[in-house]
This record gives structure tokens, C-alpha cells and sequence, in this order.
């Protein structure tokens, strides 16, 4: 089986890497063991998975693999200088077996060599190494490799490009492959015979190694060459080496072709589990759907290899591209070896459980036996009681006489060879430290037989005894076993008492083996629970099964539900989100949605397709509402608070002014329609997909899009908000004017720059100082009369702006902050300078306040002004008590120009401090010139982009005010909402399934697995542990108590099943590092058992803290 890349394999991956990769940034890098990295790219509509097992493999994989709980010291190294950096070219090494990533335009260049023992080198634009996998000490052809040294290229296999293929040149490599294999087989003689044709294709890859051994066998089928002529041959027949040259142009014909083509087709070359079987048409057709139990891949290669073709053992099977080979051929052995540990686990947690039960078996059976033993002693002691009270009385009587116990047997023996009968029912040796002896008695079953046996033998001995001891005693003694059986009495109880001991020792047997009757259940049940944690816990610690990844459907990277009525309701999560929900999918017709409270984040109601005019139902934009209001920070404090929401019509990035807001901020006009107050529930279920046949079977579970007109939702809520003065005020905007802020991420600069430090310059656009200028203290005293001491609600109302009444909350420069809001860290950094500038300000004024203080003290007069003034030219700074000594020096050096004066401070040495601070002075002007033109840089990169935006809101109110609606993004007209259910039905085809969280009006009527949410402690990816371990029991469970229908009227139940399982299996493969996201709230409350029951599971709730639910319930 191969198991390493070729130097063409390389090439091709390579060719194909460099059309996936480039432009897509590095999202992370993880392990997957000591060797093998997983590094995954992406940019916003495209993700790759790249699998690196160094000195092995590199391929895009789509399978999703169990990664380390915690990266490696290289990993962190790696994410350090390379994580969200752009890919700007892949591309090989020379024909040597190293592919090359560069980052950044060459800032940063990835190496991956997969010969020896192959290795991982990152190093800068200057090829120094900055980190490696591995460290390679210097060697014959090897150049040192660690931190800090220069990472050669100048040595590897063909750097300086590929010489060309001359006949000159292929006969030179076969002349000294011709000389070294002389030199060889005079040194040494090796043993076993050589496949023909090995020596002529060694030859060829070493002397021109673009050409892997196995595309040189290829081309030589092609042209029928004869790899049986010896190399000195082909070297002296001219004919020879220009066929052998054509075979080498067919070769580099391949290696063109791979070149030239976008996408190079894979081959796997596999071979028959039974390797007799004939080649199907399937098979010839190149088919990649054939099961892997009956092949046993063998090789892949970049093209269809010519000496496999006609052979009847071999499958060659196509697949669309050679990452998709590669990662079908190593995938598909990692994922049997990983079955067959699991599986080798399985097995042995069986037979622990096997053999548990029969100890349990062995132990009642050997309780039964001891008292059927017992009660065979005690019948044949009763039985033959005379001979056994003879057999003790014989004994004691001797014992009585002060016999030594080895004569006693000795004396024993004696009678038993003069065959008494007593003696004869003596066993030796003796027990007589135990004060028993060892008697043979017969039993009941065998009295008679002894006795007739007895009486035959008298009669043969008078008739004929030679020919009895001759013919029939011998040949019978080994055959037939002494009947008689083997007891202990005691010498000092009577026979009757002997036979009442071993009637009570099977009283204590039957005593005992009801006892163990009795707890072997709960035994085997302990040792099976046991046996099933140790399982539970070996499956933990092996890798988890090879799956297909899953891809995300475009909404999922918003927090997302689809309400009771079909409506797409999405939310962001951050302010890049709030941008993209805005620009991409608030259309006409949509809703958008917001509260004024902390953390809210805005939320989109999507309208149907092509029902731009009609009205959201009041449920969907009441269930919208409870997702803001679950968002905001009254989840964590419990607090019933109200919504609002209003059409894309009313939503717009430009203020009154024409101002651009900043990422995460936008201007609301118009009245705003406040929705009921929330109740503070969410649910969270799954989901699923179906297939478009089983679409018309969930018809009758949908709402119909021809009922009469719904009233229009406006009303409805109007009248809910008059109903409720009191929350309305206190949720309400008493200002119109809101902005919404929330994370500052660099949205722009993610996809325009590699930098990291450039994330800071497409943050917060700077806001025109007229819009502070203009701006009053109106907020600020309506807010003060309105009394709003909601802790919910801070001053401004951070995060919304409306224009109705055109105020701001400030005036002056740090306005523009306080309107904004500070929601998180999304804080611009002008706004940070000015914040540190005042505070520096105030500090001068104490400190100046004191100065002050302390002149007027001593009676000399204040400064006049705050800020310090320069010293003008010429002028002498008075100092208290110097001023004689200065009229002295004056007097001196009247005579003394400048340049005396410079000449006398160079020889005193004086010069050196004024040319350091003149030095300084400079290094500092030049550092404020840089500044200042990176801070102007950063302006205009804000205007332009401030401009950019404005167009496209003009553009934007354009559409709006004509009634156009502008084309939907490709994602979001391809998703069709009719095809996921919440409950499959016996029959459908369920093809996909994912978790939805959002209020529970809309989870909990319309979807089988689901559990509700609660404000509480727990967190929630603890949570969401909770949930799915507990839904994988309920469908483990299940499938223990499922019982399998067959015949006639059980095609439902087998429908049914069929379903179940085919959940349980979507269950299994969901990860809960996946699908914390989707819960929009950090802490809450699980409440496990509604989910269960709605599963027909048949099992009660999970924790038995989750017992009680609904609304207004108190715990008694």
C-alpha cells in the first residue's frame, strides 16, 4: 500500500492547492497528533480543510476529525505568525517532494517536505527560520536546520529549473547507472531474483527525477518498449534509446497536460478483497461509489497507469480532482483502522460481560454440587453404617493402644493385601492429625450390582482361575473406574452424627445459593454498568470515526430561527454582523427589529419571496422581539421588558447631516412600534431537512399562503403598546436618536489587508466635528425629567440614533461618544485619544491649581495662561540668586562670537550632549511625522470608505423610494425554508439536520427534540454538553427497547424505525463545539424533560432539578 506523496503527486497537489488556497485567509491550525496538522482556511464564501502529515501527505480533506484539546508549543508558534494571514501562492519546490505557502506576498513562506522524515519550516521574507517541527542536524547532503538559521533552497531537487530532456542526457544517466551497478555487483552479490524491468526504471529516476518510477513503467507500456534489455544494451543500440526517448516524451506529455489542466482527475488503483473476481462494468466505467469493504486500495495516481489497465485483479477507480483522491485513499484506511479499534473494544467489553455471567453460572453450579455431594456422603454412610462403625472402632482401638500412627497404616496396609474387609474400606494415607479417616463406601445405585458381581466371580475362580487372571482381569482394571465413594468421617462421632454434618453442610450450600440467587442480578447488573463505563470511557480516549463535514447553510452564522408562521428570523452576533445583515439581507418588506437595552442586538424579519408588500404577522414580530429582548442584559437580570421594530424603509447609515456611521451603528427614522413585553423563554431544538419528494407530505403542518389578508400588524401592535404606558415609557426612546455600536472588528480590513496592526484602521469612521458642534444639552435634561432610573437603560440610550427631533446627548468634542454609546469595546480610536487628552487636561489643571496655591503663598504672581509658553530667542530665564555670577560671565565672554564660543565648548567636551539632544530632538520630530501621516492615512481611509458607504445608502434609498427591490444574495434565494421540518414523518427522506435556538412560541409546538431555556447559572456550553449527551441516551435507550416488525401491517412501524434511527444517527454526528454558537444568551437554565417525552422516548426527565416549567411556576 503507498503510503507517501511522489514527487509528481506533489506537483499536482500542489497545482491544485495554489486555485483553492490563494486568497482565502488562515483561519486556525490544529493537531491531530505529534505529525499531523489540520490548517483551516476561509474568506466569506469559501472554507478549506488542509490535512499535513509531515513526511507523508498533504491533501484538502472533507472528512471532519477529532482534534487536540489544547494546541502544541510548534501549533501556538504557528498561530502566532500565520493566523488570519492571506494565502498569495502555493507552489512546489524545484520537482522535489516540498510545497511552498506563501503569506502575505511573501512576508511569511510555509515549508512541508514529505521525504525521510519530513518536516515543517516556517520562516520570514528572508528565509529565516522562525519555526520547525523537527531539528535536523548537519549531515552529508543536509544542511543544519533550527531557530535562527537561513532555510537553503539552493540544493533541492532541480530549484534552478528543469534541464531539458535530450537524448544526450538520458544517455549519460544510463551510462553511470550501468557504472554503479557493475561496481555494485562486484562489492556484493545480492540474493533473490529482480523484477524485470526495476534497473532501467532505477536508472531513469535517478538520472532525471521529474519522472517517478511509476509514470516511467506507464510510458514504456505506451510504446511497447522491452524492459528486458539489460542498460549496457539499450546504451550501444542506437534504435533502443530513441524508443526509450519516445516513452520519455510520452511521460513529460502527461506531466504537460497535468499542467495545463485546472483539475487533474485522480486514479486509485484497488485491488479485489477475493483477487480472483472478474472486473465489472461499473468498475471499468471508473465508478468512486464502490464499497470499500470489497476492494483494499493498493495505490492512486495522477493519471490512468497502463500496466494495471488489462489486469483482471485490479479496480481502477476515477475520482473529479487528486485532493479528492488522495483524501478518498488515506481517509479510507484511517477510518478501518479506527472501526477496527472500536470494534476490538466492543468485543472485548462483550466478552468481560460474557464472562461475568458465567462465573455467576459457576458459582451456583458448584453450590448445587456440594450439596448433591453431600447428600450421596450422608445416604451411603447410612447405607453402610455397620461397616463404618467397624472401620472407626478398628481404628481407635489401635490409636487406644499408643500405635504409632505410620505403623497404624502400615498395619492397614497389611489386612488390605490379605483382603480384609475393613481394612479394605480404609483409603490411605490416614488424616489422623485431623482425627478422620478417609472411608470408600458404596452407594444404593451400585449395592446390588457389587453383590451379584461377587457371587459370579466365586463361581469362575472354582471353575477355570488361570484363565480369569489371564484374559478378563487385566485388560479390565484400567477400564473400569472404583464405584465406590471417597468420605471423611469423624473418629470421634458415630455414623449417624457423620451423616448429620454433611446434612447440615447442604443446608449451609442451599442457604448459600439462594443468597447468591438473590444478588446475582444486581451483580451482573453492577458488572455490566462497569464494564460499560470503562467502554464509554476507552471510546472517549480513541479518535472519533471519520464523518463527512458538514456544510453550513448561510444563515447559520447569524443567530437564527424560523418563527411559527415560516418566517427566516436571523440576528447578529457582532457589529461585522450587524453590517453584513444590513448590506446583504434587509430588503423591502423585511423588518427590522431592536429594543433599547444593553447588548440587544438588531434582528432582521426576512419577508417571503416575492411577498415584499404583504405584512409580518404579529406572532413572528412578537417572537423577533423576545430573541432581542433574550439577547440584551435583561436575560441575566430577569427583567420583562418590550421591543420595537419598524421597516428597512426607516433604517439607513447616514444621518440627517449625511454623516456615515461607524460599523454597528445605524439611524432609525420615524416612530418606532413598540412590540408586548417579552417573556424570557427560549427554546432549543432540531431541526431537519428533507428531501423535495417529502415536501408535499408536510403540506397540511404549514401556514397557507392564500388565507385572507391578515390585518395589518401596525394596528395591532399600536393598540398592544397602548395598553402598556407604563413599560413602553420606560423601554422607550424618550430621544429618537440611537446608535447601535457593538464589537469593533476590522470587517473591512479582514479582507483588504494582511497586517495586523491595519485592523485598527477600518474601525470607527470619523465622525464631521460640526455634528458635535450642532448637537445641545436637550437629551441630557429630557432624560433628567423623565426620571429614567432603569438600570437597563443608561444615560443616551447607547446604541440606536433616531433623527425625529434632531438632538444629540453632549455637546462639544466627546459627544460623538456618548451618542454612540459604549456597548462593548466598540470604541473608536479617535475617541480614545480625545478621552486620554482630557484626562491629561484635568490632570494639568490640579496640578497647575497647586502651583498656584503654592506661588500665592510666597507671594509671586499666577501664570496667565494654562499652557506653557515658549521661551522667545534671546531672552534669559530669571533665576533667584544667579544673577551677579551672570553679569560676571557676560563681562567675560563680551569679546566671544559663536564660533569662539563653539570651538571652546568642543575642547571642554560639551559638544557631544548638544549634538545627542539636537539627535533626539530630530528622532522625535521624525517619530511625529510618522504619526501624523499615519493618522492622515487612517482619515482618508475613513472618507473614503465614509464615501464609498453614502453612495451606496443613496443608491439604496433610490431602490427604495422607486419600489425596486434589489437582487437577493445567491445564498439566500437558494434556501428553501418549506424543506425543514422540526417533526420528519414515517417515510420521508431525511437528508440533513442542525440546531435552532430562538423563542419558544416557535420551537416548542413544531419540533420533536427540543428543550426549553431559562435565565439561570449554568453556561452554556455546559448546557448545550447536557443537552446533547442527553438526547444521545434517549436514542441509545431506544434502541435497546426497539423491537424489529415484520409481515404484514408493521410497514409504519418499520417506517417508524427507520425514521428513529435515522435521527439518532444526525444526533450522534452533531458536535457541541459547533453548536454552542447558536444559543444567543451566556447563561441559562435547562429544562430537559418536555424534550424527552416529546421525543416518545418513554423516558422521564434528565436532572432531577429540571422537574418544573412554565410560566410563573415556583419550586415547592
Amino acid at each position: 500500500m503507498k503510503q507517501r506523496l511522489s514527487g509528481l503527486d506533489v506537483k499536482v497537489i500542489a497545482h491544485e492547492l495554489s486555485q483553492d488556497l490563494c486568497t482565502l485567509r488562515l483561519a486556525n491550525i490544529y493537531d491531530l497528533s505529534s505529525r499531523i496538522f489540520l490548517f483551516k482556511f476561509a474568506k466569506p464564501e469559501s472554507r478549506q480543510t488542509l490535512l499535513v502529515d509531515s513526511g507523508f501527505r498533504c491533501h484538502l480533506t472533507k472528512f471532519a476529525r477529532a482534534t487536540a484539546a489544547a494546541p502544541s508549543a510548534f501549533v501556538s508558534r504557528l498561530r502566532k505568525y500565520l493566523r488570519s494571514r492571506r494565502v498569495t501562492s502555493v507552489s512546489q519546490v524545484g520537482t522535489d517532494r516540498i510545497i511552498e505557502i506563501r503569506f502575505s506576498d511573501g512576508q511569511y513562506r510555509l515549508f512541508f517536505e514529505f521525504y525521510a522524515g519530513g518536516n515543517v519550516v516556517l520562516t520570514d521574507a528572508d528565509s529565516t527560520i522562525l519555526a520547525l517541527l523537527r531539528n535536523v542536524p548537519e549531515g552529508p547532503g543536509q544542511e543544519e536546520l533550527r531557530l535562527g538559521l537561513k532555510y537553503s533552497l539552493d540544493n533541492r531537487q532541480n530549484y534552478h529549473g528543469v534541464p531539458q530532456l535530450t537524448l544526450d542526457r538520458v544517455r549519460s544517466g544510463l551510462q553511470g547507472a550501468a557504472e554503479k551497478e557493475i561496481a555494485v555487483s562486484l562489492t556484493q552479490q545480492k540474493k533473490g531474483k529482480r523484477k524485470e524491468g526495476d534497473g532501467l526504471r532505477k536508472a531513469i529516476a535517478t538520472s532525471l527525477p521529474e519522472f517517478p518510477p511509476m509514470l516511467v513503467d506507464h510510458a514504456l507500456r505506451v510504446v511497447h518498449f522491452d524492459t528486458t534489455q539489460s542498460l549496457s544494451a539499450i546504451i550501444e543500440d542506437e534504435s533502443l534509446l530513441k524508443q526509450l526517448m519516445k516513452a520519455l516524451e510520452e511521460a513529460q506529455k502527461v506531466i504537460e497536460a497535468i499542467d495545463t489542466s485546472s483539475q487533474c482527475d485522480g486514479f486509485i488503483i484497488a485491488q479485489k478483497a477475493g483477487t480472483n473476481g472478474e472486473v465489472s462494468q461499473e468498475n471499468e466505467q471508473g465508478s468512486a461509489e464502490h464499497p470499500r469493504e470489497s476492494l483494499k486500495y493498493q495505490d492512486f495516481q495522477p493519471f490512468k497507469p497502463q500496466q494495471f489497465v488489462e489486469d483482471e485483479k485490479i479496480t481502477i477507480l476515477e475520482f473529479k480532482g487528486f485532493n479528492a483522491t488522495v483524501d478518498e485513499f488515506f481517509s479510507s484506511a484511517e477510518s478501518q483502522k479506527l472501526e477496527s479499534r472500536l470494534s476490538e473494544r466492543e468485543e472485548n467489553a462483550k466478552r468481560k460481560l460474557e464472562n461475568a455471567k458465567l462465573d455467576h453460572q459457576k458459582r451456583i453450579g458448584g453450590l448445587q454440587e456440594v450439596q448433591a455431594i453431600n447428600v450421596r456422603k450422608a445416604q451411603a454412610i447410612e447405607l453402610n453404617r455397620q461397616r463404618v462403625q467397624e472401620a472407626i472402632a478398628a481404628v481407635n482401638s489401635l490409636l487406644a493402644q499408643g500405635m504409632d500412627w505410620q505403623n497404624v497404616a502400615r498395619l492397614i496396609e497389611v489386612e488390605q493385601r490379605r483382603h480384609n474387609v475393613v481394612a479394605e474400606t480404609i483409603k490411605l494415607p490416614l488424616k489422623l492429625y485431623e482425627n478422620t479417616i478417609t472411608l470408600l463406601l458404596l452407594e444404593e445405585s451400585f449395592e446390588d450390582e457389587a453383590d451379584f458381581e461377587g457371587d459370579e466371580t466365586d463361581s469362575d475362580v472354582s471353575d477355570s482361575e488361570t484363565a480369569d487372571q489371564e484374559g478378563s482381569a487385566e485388560p479390565k482394571k484400567p477400564v473400569k473406574s472404583d464405584p465406590r465413594l471417597a468420605i471423611d468421617v469423624d473418629l470421634a462421632l458415630s455414623p449417624w452424627s457423620n451423616a448429620r454434618q454433611y446434612y447440615e453442610q447442604k443446608k449451609v450450600a442451599a442457604v448459600k445459593e439462594q443468597k447468591t440467587l438473590q444478588s446475582s442480578a444486581r451483580a451482573l447488573k453492577s458488572t455490566e454498568r462497569k464494564i460499560g463505563a470503562d467502554l464509554k470511557k476507552g471510546l472517549k480516549q480513541e479518535k472519533e470515526l471519520l464523518r463527512p463535514q458538514r456544510v453550513a447553510y448561510w444563515f447559520e452564522k447569524f443567530t437564527y430561527f424560523i418563527s411559527s408562521e415560516g418566517y427566516l428570523v436571523l440576528g447578529a452576533k457582532d457589529a461585522p454582523q450587524s453590517e453584513i445583515m444590513y448590506n446583504r439581507h434587509l430588503k423591502k418588506g423585511d423588518v427590522f427589529v431592536h429594543a433599547d437595552l444593553n447588548g440587544a442586538s438588531p434582528v432582521v424579519v426576512k419577508n417571503k419571496p416575492g411577498r415584499a408588500n404583504d405584512p409580518i404577522p404579529p406572532s413572528t414580530l412578537s417572537q423577533a422581539g423576545t430573541l432581542v429582548v433574550a439577547t440584551s442584559s435583561a436575560w441575566d437580570s430577569k427583567a420583562v421588558m418590550s421591543a420595537w421594530w419598524v421597516t428597512a424603509e426607516h433604517v439607513s447609515k447616514t444621518t440627517a447631516h449625511g454623516d456615515f456611521l461607524s460599523p454597528g451603528v445605524f439611524h432609525v427614522q420615524g416612530d418606532k412600534r413598540f412590540l408586548p413585553p417579552a417573556q424570557l423563554l427560549l427554546g432549543f431544538g432540531l431541526m431537519f431537512k428533507i428531501s423535495e419528494e417529502s415536501k408535499a407530505r408536510h403540506h397540511k403542518h404549514r401556514i397557507n399562503d392564500d388565507a385572507p389578508e391578515q390585518p395589518n400588524p401596525s394596528d395591532a401592535v399600536a393598540d398592544a403598546a397602548i395598553e402598556e404606558p407604563v413599560d413602553a415609557q420606560q423601554a422607550g426612546d424618550p430621544d429618537p436618536t440611537h446608535e447601535h455600536e457593538d464589537d469593533e472588528e476590522a470587517f473591512e480590513s479582514a479582507n483588504d489587508s494582511d497586517e495586523p496592526g491595519d485592523h485598527d484602521e477600518n474601525g470607527n469612521l470619523d465622525e464631521p466635528e460640526h455634528a458635535a458642534d450642532e448637537s445641545h444639552d436637550v437629551e441630557g435634561t429630557e432624560d433628567a425629567e423623565l426620571g429614567l432610573g432603569n438600570p437597563l437603560q443608561p444615560d443616551g440610550v447607547p446604541g440606536y440614533s433616531s433623527n425625529a427631533e434632531e438632538v444629540d446627548s453632549d455637546s462639544g468634542e466627546g459627544s460623538e461618544d456618548a451618542d454612540q454609546g459604549v456597548s462593548g469595546d466598540d470604541v473608536s480610536a479617535d475617541g480614545k485619544i480625545k478621552e486620554d487628552d482630557e484626562h491629561l487636561s484635568r490632570a494639568a489643571q490640579q496640578s497647575l491649581g497647586i502651583d498656584t496655591k503654592r506661588l500665592e503663598k510666597r507671594g509671586t504672581s499666577t501664570p496667565a495662561s494654562t499652557e506653557p509658553s515658549k521661551p522667545k530667542e534671546g531672552a534669559v530665564h530669571q533665576i533667584r540668586g544667579k544673577r551677579g555670577k551672570r553679569n560676571k560671565l557676560k563681562t567675560k565672554y563680551a569679546d566671544q562670537d559663536e564660533e569662539d564660543r563653539a570651538l571652546a565648548m568642543r575642547l571642554l567636551g560639551s559638544a557631544a550632549a548638544e549634538e545627542k539632544a539636537k539627535d533626539d530632538a530630530a528622532a522625535k520630530a521624525a517619530k511625529e511625522q510618522a504619526q501624523a501621516e499615519q493618522k492622515e492615512r487612517r482619515r482618508l481611509q475613513h472618507v473614503k470608505a465614509a464615501d464609498k458607504g453614502r453612495q451606496a445608502e443613496e443608491a439604496r434609498r433610490r431602490q427604495f423610494e422607486e419600489g425596486e427591490n434589489e437582487a437577493e444574495e445567491p445564498e439566500a434565494g437558494v434556501v428553501d425554508l418549506d424543506s425543514f421540518t422540526g417533526t420528519p414523518l414515517p417515510g420521508d427522506e431525511v437528508l440533513d439536520a442542525f440546531v435552532v435556538c430562538g423563542p419558544w412560541d416557535a420551537i416548542g409546538a413544531r419540533v420533536r427534540w427540543r428543550v426549553k431555556l431559562q435565565p439561570g447559572t449554568t453556561k452554556k456550553g455546559k448546557a448545550v454538553r447536557e443537552i446533547l449527551s442527553s438526547w444521545n441516551r434517549v436514542t441509545a435507550e431506544a434502541e435497546k427497547k426497539k423491537r424489529g416488525g415484520s409481515g404484514e401491517g408493521n410497514e409504519t412501524m418499520v417506517e417508524e424505525s427507520k425514521i428513529r434511527k435515522r435521527e439518532a444517527e444526525l444526533i450522534r454526528n452533531i458536535k457541541e463545539t459547533e453548536v454552542i454558537g447558536a444559543v444567543p444568551v451566556g447563561k441559562v437554565r435547562v429544562i430537559l424533560g418536555g424534550s424527552e417525552k416529546a421525543a416518545g422516548a418513554g423516558r422521564g426527565g434528565g436532572s432531577g432539578k429540571a422537574k418544573r416549567g412554565g410560566k410563573g411556576s415556583k419550586k415547592k
